[in-house]
């Protein structure tokens, strides 16, 4: 059931809850383009790991008014109050891909009530010193990207057509994707009902047009309004190593600037790898010390034996 809840401005935010009732919250933070329904677990699953997963709309996307000139940052103030609303004090969060930017947004500003991170195949901010930005990144991406630099009318022209695309047939995205796709990631997709749950996804994302994936795209490009440094709680970094939509350059330029950040880089993996990851990342956000404060201690990066623990991957 969908739960509309007041942003607190006049605007609205399109929630929904799987799992344990009781369980350890754990926010969902969507891709980009993306919606509250994108792929999770089975609600056995859920169970079985002892969690209540809550997924929500952002601003633009889905049932999820608008918020023009968003920053990645703004996330957490969104995250903060659906929490409140459901009476949540602590909770884990896992951004997946886009999602990945905003869920290290909480990490850095909800440091009192966010208990540990996850981001999955994130980009870095579009100012990351050091970093060549489009290395390894599809055409597909890379032109995107650009042209949020160059050109943002054209930018918003070419997503809104792509949206109209994605109403009319919701599979489109994904064969648009195809002839880029890596081997991991193909395997990944021809699931078909993975397959038809992303088309799903993608057309609620845009039932009402391309608003949040304009907004997804500004924002990453532009400053993301907190510090990396700043983040104090323990942060767990995965990338498939084959991705090209997200390199994982990304990732380890992360992992250098987020303090004591655990970083998985999993051989064999691409992209939509962190949709098979994600039951283990979700077992370490909900691991029983996670709520204690001498959690903190697995912040180190270089103790993989907690990690395989927990049943991810040492790479």
């Amino acid at each position: 059931m969908v739960r509309l809840i007041d942003a607190g401005d006049g605007r609205k935010l399109a929630v929904e809850t799987w799992g344990a009732p009781d369980g350890m919250p754990v926010f969902l933070l969507h891709g980009t383009p993306g919606s509250r329904s994108g792929p999770r677990p089975r609600d056995i699953v859920l169970h079985r790991l002892g969690v209540r997963l809550i997924s929500y709309d952002r601003p633009g996307y889905g049932r999820s008014d608008r918020q023009p000139g968003r920053t990645v940052a703004d996330a957490a103030r969104d995250v903060e109050t659906i929490a409140t609303a459901l009476g949540v004090e602590r909770f884990g969060v896992v951004g997946r891909s886009g999602g990945g930017p905003h869920a290290l947004a909480c990490a850095a500003r909800l440091r009192r009530r966010v208990v540990r991170v996850a981001a999955l195949v994130s980009l870095a901010p579009g100012d990351a010193d050091g970093l060549d930005w489009y290395g390894g990144m599809n055409d597909s991406n890379r032109r995107e990207y650009r042209t949020t630099d160059d050109d943002v009318d054209f930018l918003a022209a070419d997503l809104i057509d792509r949206a109209k695309q994605i109403q009319e047939d919701p599979d489109s995205l994904v064969r648009r994707l195809l002839p880029e796709l890596e081997r991991a990631d193909r395997r990944v997709v021809e699931d078909v009902g993975l397959r038809r749950l992303l088309g799903q996804t993608y057309r609620e994302a845009v039932r009402l047009g391309a608003d949040g994936w304009i907004d997804d795209v500004l924002a990453f490009r532009r400053d993301w309004g907190f510090e990396l440094p700043a983040i104090r709680v323990p942060v767990l970094l995965w990338h498939g190593a084959e991705d090209m939509f997200s390199p994982v350059g990304h990732t380890r330029w992360l992992a250098e600037r987020i303090p004591g950040a655990l970083l998985r880089v999993e051989p064999g993996l691409a992209h939509f790898g962190a949709v098979e990851i994600l039951p283990r990342i979700l077992a370490w956000i909900a691991e029983p010390a996670a709520s204690r404060p001498e959690a903190a201690g697995l912040r180190t990066a270089a103790d993989p034996g907690r990690a395989a623990a927990s049943g991810l991957p040492a790479g």
